[in-house]
């Protein structure tokens, strides 16, 4: 067995077992690094080195976690909570309807915000943080499902960068992903122009798009409850802090989010844009001075779990590389496939899955599967198009289904502010149904008819 292809499966097993994350990475990261003959000095060596990958995404993270529970502490977020809450009759007798309009409202809102997050404004991950805590009471009286709304933050996470040339699908799109095809390809004759590169995803995507559908109206669809819990306490509780929010501080709570927005967009930080937005709040008197130190740190405290996932995925990657079995990985496939062309694509398809959910990241990934997959995809005669689809698809596979991924720490960041959901079988487990599971199928179909 190949040292990732193991290493994968002991990780993934560990957490569906509900062991720790981080507890199942390291375990992971010990038996890929000794199964491929590394000396346990070597593993520890790239295991550091890959530390410092995930630090920084970690700390903008905690920061964006205190920002989140100051604006919880403020009580703007029950005075929003409790006012949809009248104003809709969430909680009255008979508002079946009612619940069913503003339910399917606020995940388009949250939709339209993942995808604003990777083309309009380019602020990634970074606006689940601030936006989804607040909006966690709203969603207990509607009775919606966490595990509908992380497949939503998903989808839009991670299919607009997949698809749409613009913000980060600029970069993944033409600077990653054609720029890797046309060197790799450069000897074999396969030119690739960026208007190809979108118009080969659109068929995977659609499989993604199938998936949240099929989440949305089937899977999903039933309520679940959820317990209301308040995210900051101090000498007032939100409810109390709400009943004497004056109207200037509201309009600070606003500029306090604009600013935060604005400051990373600037200088490109998640975590000044943090900082500073936590430091507008302070200064509005939403909460006692004396209060800050707490709240900054139980924000931290929230986002600490996530935080330490993304640190210990980050020396993971590092140790799964320095293995050097990707390569391997490959050359067993091939020799697996044989002359059939339908297996050879299902195989590259699954070989990418496991690749990517070792590495945790589709643009860290490209790279490194571009240069095996362009000459082994053009070898069985696969189009230009169809080549394309394959080493795009394969390098996206992990982002939606894997434990360490951005795409499912993210919306479990937001969701789980509260403690009530379960990073593994409350996002990872959906988003891998819906999304690992029809990106296999659609983009085998699209090698096979591009």
């Amino acid at each position: 067995m190949n040292a990732i292809v193991l290493a994968i499966l002991v990780m993934v097993g560990l957490s569906l077992a509900r062991v720790s994350v981080v507890f199942a990475l390291i375990v992971a990261t010990l038996v890929g690094g000794l199964y491929a003959g590394m000396p346990i000095n070597a593993i520890l060596d790239a295991f550091n080195d890959g530390l410092g990958n995930g630090a920084t995404v970690a700390l903008a993270y905690a920061v964006l976690g205190a920002f989140a529970v100051a604006l919880s502490r403020s009580g703007i977020t029950e005075v929003m909570a409790n006012r949809a809450i009248r104003r809709f009759h969430i909680d009255e007798s008979g508002s079946a309807s009612s619940r069913h309009v503003v339910t399917y409202t606020l995940l388009a809102a949250l939709l339209a915000a993942a995808v604003s997050s990777q083309n309009l404004i380019p602020v990634h991950i970074a606006f689940i943080p601030v936006l989804v805590p607040p909006l966690l009471k709203l969603m207990n009286h509607l009775q919606l499902d966490r595990r509908l709304v992380a497949c939503v933050l998903t989808f839009g996470i991670t299919a607009p960068y997949m698809l749409l040339p613009v913000g980060f699908g600029a970069i993944f799109l033409n600077d990653i992903l054609l720029t890797n095809l046309n060197e790799s390809g450069a000897e074999l004759g396969l030119e690739v122009t960026r208007q190809m590169v979108p118009m080969a995803m659109v068929i995977p995507i659609g499989g993604m798009a199938v998936g949240l559908v099929v989440a949305a109206l089937i899977s999903y669809r039933k309520g679940r409850k959820y317990n209301d819990r308040y995210l900051a306490r101090g000498d007032e509780t939100p409810a109390e802090a709400a009943q004497h929010l004056k109207g200037w501080q509201k309009a600070v709570l606003a500029l306090a989010l604009i600013s935060t927005v604005a400051v990373q967009l600037y200088t490109g930080s998640m975590v000044l844009g943090g900082i500073f937005g936590f430091a507008v709040l302070s200064l509005s008197g939403v909460f006692h001075w004396h209060e800050q130190d707490g709240i900054f740190t139980e924000g931290m405290r929230m986002m600490a779990l996530v935080g330490f996932i993304m640190i210990t995925a980050a020396g993971f990657a590092s140790v799964m590389q320095a293995t050097g079995e990707v390569e391997r990985l490959v050359t067993s496939a091939a020799e697996v496939i044989g002359d059939n062309k339908g297996l050879a694509a299902l195989i590259m398809l699954l070989v990418g899955l496991f690749i990517t959910m070792g590495i945790g990241s589709s643009f860290s990934t490209i790279p490194i599967i571009a240069s095996l997959y362009v000459p082994l995809a053009l070898n069985f005669g696969f189009s230009p198009m169809a080549t394309i689809a394959l080493v795009g698809t394969a390098a996206a596979l992990g982002d939606a289904g894997s434990p360490a991924s951005d795409s499912t720490l993210g919306p479990t960041a937001g969701l789980n502010a509260d403690g009530q959901h379960d990073h593994i079988w409350d996002t990872v487990v959906p988003t891998f149904l819906h999304y690992n599971i029809p990106l296999v199928i659609f983009g085998w179909v699209a090698a096979m008819v591009l």
